[in-house]
């Protein structure tokens, strides 16, 4: 098969809080299980890697405080 599997490319998206002005701010990707974080700043640095799990988690905790 050759070609590329545009289903495991990730998408990045900003915060709607980012201004846009060159702030501090994040930039992640959803995958299958997967969510993929990256300083926008930056965006051929390193990524947290979380699975679906831990990402769930870590938004309800932001959530609730």
């Amino acid at each position: 098969m050759t070609g590329t599997d545009d289903s495991r490319r990730p998408v990045w998206f900003r915060s709607s809080f980012s201004n846009g002005a060159g702030g501090e701010c994040v930039e992640c990707a959803s995958l299958v299980d997967t969510v993929l974080i990256r300083d926008s700043k930056r965006r051929t640095g390193p990524t947290i890697t979380l699975g679906g799990g831990a990402w769930r988690a870590f938004l309800e905790g932001v959530q609730r405080s």
